[in-house]
Order: structure tokens, then sequence, then C-alpha cells
């Protein structure tokens, strides 16, 4: 290999860049930013980052650390997203990886040349001068939790509506809200952390949603909840495991609808996991109120499906974000429904050389799957093993789509969902699997 292209200083990002950096792979990484980070540096400049002040991970850092650099122990449990940008400051330094990067500066191209290597076209944001580099294979880790979907169409009335409309993706500090009376769309993570810090200060917080959920407290009897990944639950086969977690929520914090909320209609493994300690608490207190689903908005009020209106001044759409890759021409990938085809959730089937890093959706943290993608996509650009035909990655593919369909609620959501301890198995059967007897590309010395 001559040159890897790595898009994005994110979490999967740089990621990416250490393991090519330990395989003596050459790279280039592009950030928009002038920080790593992304999506988990408050404020980032790059302009998309959806971190609101009071964030937290909702995974352990136990959990959420790269394999090759533990987060220090003087971290909380449950680190902030100042804590987690100081790691990944931490992690770039310690592998001396920022020389690497080229900060602000855009990718706006990436064509796939007649000789099957990869032409990427950057332009520096502070001056506009714009470079082309060949690459022999382009690692996408854009992110996915940066361009945020409005209701599709949108809520009847809320081209008329007189308050105020937002994103949570653009959501910081509660402050704006206080005094207000605050409409909720949504019961995922964000959507519950919001209501929780609006009901603080508006005159009143409404939570309204389409389907129930379960809500995951962060603690277990004691223990963080994502360690029972490490537990013979986990060892468990899916029913067993997803019977087991209900009976402890169950006996944990009893039935949600004492709460007030809806009981889901899908098991506890059968959706992404909403994890909130102060949530029930609020709902508990009178501090919010949940509604039935919001179907208009009229005026200054909002209409609900049981017939009942209320005042409100701002509405919050917690609903989620859509995959894009601004940079790539829609023939060769199209994330229309936020399905994107990709052989193990890493490499496009039909064009050579083109991966994705840290694309998935997963019951765990990103972290330690990014980096266990990026030793796989080192192995196959040094030749240590190799890709299916075409026809058996589309096979694989389709398959997966059918277990995502049979295991989780409908929704886009749900397109690039994992499992983190299956898929990581997944990965590590796939390197020895396809592993090629000798490699095409000698190794880097003392790197296993």
């Amino acid at each position: 290999m001559e040159r890897v292209c790595v898009i994005g200083a994110g979490s999967s990002g740089i990621a990416a860049c250490q393991v090519l950096a330990e395989r003596g792979i050459a790279y280039d990484c592009y950030e928009s930013g002038s920080q790593v980070g992304g999506n988990w540096r408050y404020l980032n400049d790059n302009g998309m980052s959806s971190a609101y002040r009071s964030l937290h991970i909702n995974t352990s850092r136990q959990v959420m650390e790269y394999a090759c650099f533990p987060m220090s122990k003087t971290y909380p449990v449950y680190p902030s997203h100042f804590d987690i940008a100081r790691y990944f400051d931490a992690f770039v330094d310690h592998f001396d990886l920022r020389p690497s990067i080229a900060f602000r500066t855009d990718v706006t191209g990436v064509a796939k040349s007649s000789g099957g290597s990869w032409e990427v076209t950057a332009r520096r944001r502070d001056d506009g001068a714009v470079t082309t580099g060949i690459y022999d294979a382009v690692l996408v880790a854009n992110g996915h939790h940066w361009k945020p979907r409005m209701p599709c169409p949108a809520l009847p009335g809320a081209d008329s509506f007189t308050g105020i409309q937002t994103h949570s993706h653009h959501y910081r500090t509660p402050e704006p809200f206080t005094g207000a009376r605050v409409l909720v769309l949504g019961i995922g993570n964000s959507a519950c952390d919001i209501a929780v810090e609006t009901s603080r200060v508006s005159a009143r917080t409404l939570l309204t949603m389409r389907r129930g959920a379960h809500i995951l407290p962060k603690y277990l009897f004691g223990s963080p909840t994502d360690h029972l990944t490490g537990s013979w639950l986990a060892r468990a086969p899916l029913p067993v495991q997803a019977r087991g977690l209900a009976a402890l929520l169950r006996l944990s914090r009893g039935r949600l609808s004492a709460y007030g909320l809806p009981e889901p209609r899908h098991g506890v493994l059968g959706a992404h996991p909403t994890i909130s300690d102060d949530l029930l608490s609020r709902l508990g207190h009178g501090d919010i109120t949940v509604t039935p689903m919001i179907s208009a908005l009229d005026g200054g009020s909002a209409l609900f499906e049981d017939g009942h209106r209320e005042e409100i001044d701002a509405v919050i759409y917690c609903t989620g974000y859509d995959i894009a890759f601004p940079f790539l021409p829609k023939d060769l990938i199209d994330p229309a429904g936020n399905a994107v085809s990709l052989y193990r959730r890493v490499a496009a089937p039909d064009h050579q050389g083109l991966y994705f890093i840290g694309l998935v959706q997963p019951l765990g943290a990103i972290m330690p799957l990014a980096e266990a993608q990026s030793h796989w996509v080192a192995d196959l650009l040094q030749g240590r093993c190799a890709l299916p035909p075409q026809g058996a990655m589309h096979r694989e593919i389709a398959t997966y789509r059918r277990q995502t369909a049979r295991r989780y609620v409908a929704s886009t959501r749900h397109t690039i969902q994992v499992d983190a301890l299956s898929y990581l198995k997944e990965l590590r059967r796939e390197r020895v699997r396809t592993a090629v007897s000798r490699p095409l590309m000698a190794p880097t010395p003392g790197v296993s």
C-alpha cells in the first residue's frame, strides 16, 4: 500500500489513525475542526457536535476505553464530555498522531479513478486552498450523529407555530427555556436528558413519544449496568439475556406505567437502550408530564392524539439523525433511509478500498468497535486476510438486515445496530477465517 486517507478525527477516526500508524501504513487524516474528538468536543468549531453542556457518556469508562490505551482510573465511572475530550487528546499525543491530522480541512469529494485508486479533494477552511491526493484506500469516519433528522413529514401546523422549534442537536443548556412551557418529543437518551434539564427551569415540561421504551438505570444493585456484559447473563442465549435483564429491571424500578410512561411493546433488548437515572424521579415528583403522542401544532398550542390541547412555547425534537456522506457520490454509497450496505458494517462490497469506521449503533460503546474495525481493515490493507467474493458479501449484508429486522423495533435508528460483544467476536472470526497464509505486504516488525 502507498497511502490511506482517513476522513474525520473523532473517536473512530483517531482509532483508525492509531492502528494504521502502529502497522506502519502511511496515511493522511482530514478533520473539519481544529481539535480531535468530533461529537465529544463541546462547542466543536467544526459545527457538527451535538454535545450539550451537561452530557455524560452512558457507558462506563471501562467499557468505552480503547484496548491500547486504558482510561485513567482517576476519571469518574461515567465521564463527562470534558473528560472524554481530555482522554482523546491524551490518546493522540501518546501515539504522536496529531502531526498526521490536517485540521480545519474539509473533504469535499471522493472519486474512484480509472486505475482503481481513490482521488480525494480537500479544502482548507482558513484560506480556501484546495488539494487533491491519490490514495489506495479511503477510511470514512465522519460519524453519524451530526445531521439532525426532523419529523418527515413535518407535524401539521409546524409552519405556523408561534413558538420555538429546535432539534436536540442544537440544545446546549436549559437556560433559554426558563419559565417556558416546553414539549420534548422523543424517548431516547437525549430526550430524557433534555426533559430532565428543562424541567428544572421551565414553567412546565411535557414529554411525548411515538412508542414506549425501556428505561435502564446507570447502576443496578451498586454496579454499573453495562458491567452485566461481563457476567454470566451476557453469555446466555439472547432470550435468556432479555428475560434476565427484564427481571432485574422489574425488581429495581417496577413497572414503567407506575411513572406515567407507556409500557413498551418490544422486549428489553429489542431497541437501543434509553439510560437515565433522573427521568423516573422527575416523573414521580410531577416535574415532567407524559402526554399522548402529539398530532399537530396550532398557533401557540399542541394538539394530542387523545384530543386535548396544551399551550406551549417551545418544541424540542429529539428525533435522531440521518446518515450522510456529503463528499461521496450517491452511486458509490446511498444512505437513503439510513440503510448502508456494508460487509460486516465496514467494507463497501462493490468498491474495493472503501471502508467505514464507526458506522454502527452499538449496544455498548463505539470506541472499542472502531478500534477492532480498524485492525481488520489494516489486515486487509496488508494482505493478511482477504474479503470474500462480492456475492458472499451481499448475502451477508442481506442476512444482517433480516436478523436486525427480526430483533429490533422497525426504525431508522436500528438500521446499523449491533451488539458490541457479539460484533467484536464477529470481527475476530472474520480476521481468522479469511487469513492469507503469505501476506502480500510484510507486516511491520514487532506488530501483531
